[in-house]
């Protein structure tokens, strides 16, 4: 059974930084397109960016526009875990994230596995 986990979320104050973590088990995900949502209250969930397995465009990576230059996305295919390092966090980040795994590039809808999200909230 697939299993996406997150963690690391929690209360931080604006201009800080978190790390979140995805470790994903019951497949082999190497292959797969791991990306990270988050969805705010009584807001939909919007993505937040993505790796892709294969840099298809010579990117392997891509970020909405309002994370990027302060969200960095990695993974770590031998651990099957993927992370999000978010810095310089704004109140308006205030979200749950999820991790999500897909087959397909980056821009599919829906993905195919989803966590169940970790709370991050920032303060001002």
């Amino acid at each position: 059974q697939v299993q996406l986990v997150e963690s690391g979320g929690g209360l931080v104050q604006a201009g800080g930084s978190l790390r979140l973590d995805c470790a994903a088990s019951g497949g082999t995900f190497s292959g797969y397109t791991m990306g990270w949502f988050r969805q705010a209250p009584g807001k939909e969930r919007e993505f937040v960016g993505a790796v892709e397995s294969i840099p298809w465009d010579s990117i392997s990576t891509r970020y909405a526009d309002s994370v990027k230059g302060r969200f960095t996305i990695s993974r770590d295919k031998a651990k099957n875990t993927v992370y999000l390092q978010m810095n310089n966090l704004k109140p308006e980040d205030t979200a749950l994230y999820y991790c999500a795994a897909t087959s397909r590039r980056w821009y599919s809808n829906p993905y195919d596995y989803w966590g169940q999200g970790t709370q991050v909230t920032v303060s001002s």
